[in-house]
Parts: C-alpha cells; sequence; structure tokens
C-alpha cells in the first residue's frame, strides 16, 4: 500500500494539520525509517487526544503523567526526544520548549 505523503516542511512535518490521517502518519513515519510499535502508535493517538483537549502541545513531563508512564521510559522507546516524533507522525504542531 503505497500513500502520498502531502507536503512536509523542512522538518518532516505536514505543512498542513489537517491533511493527517493514520495512515499518512504511519506512511511518513515509514518514509523516514521509523518502525512505529502497537505502543508508540497509542501514544500518537494520545498526543492527539491531548492535542484537542487542550490546543497544545503538552511538554513531555505533562504527556508522560497524562500516559501514567516514567518519561525516561519514553525516552529510551523512541532513542530521541520523544515529543518530535510522536507529534510530527500524529500530524502536531511541532512541540516548543522543553521535549
Amino acid at each position: 500500500m503505497s500513500v502520498e505523503l502531502p507536503e512536509r516542511d523542512g522538518d518532516g512535518y505536514l505543512v498542513d494539520m489537517n491533511d493527517w490521517t493514520p495512515e499518512i502518519g504511519k506512511a511518513m513515519a515509514e518514509a523516514d525509517g521509523v518502525t512505529l510499535t502497537d505502543e508508540m502508535w497509542d501514544q500518537i493517538l494520545k498526543a492527539r487526544e491531548f492535542y484537542e483537549e487542550e490546543m497544545v502541545v503538552p511538554p513531555i513531563r505533562k504527556f508522560a503523567k497524562f500516559l501514567g508512564v516514567n518519561q525516561k521510559d519514553l525516552f529510551k522507546q523512541w532513542n530521541t526526544g520523544p515529543m518530535k516524533p510522536i507529534t510530527k507522525y500524529g500530524g502536531l504542531p511541532k512541540p516548543t520548549g522543553c521535549v
């Protein structure tokens, strides 16, 4: 299954958040060479849920608390600052501040 990716900025984020679908998010990760586990995908969907409720991308501490997990575990799981790929593949705005 080949999904045509919408326009992305230089950091790989969607130019238009409204272009996001689950298929687009998964295709973006695949195009970036990232294999998403079910747990990672769940975190992406939870970040979207948080954003829809609060209209802001959560900082990592708040997001870890929202998930009920240790933020160190999120860093290990994502091998990087977790909020950047979570928001990118979730079609959300780039996080600001501490990610």
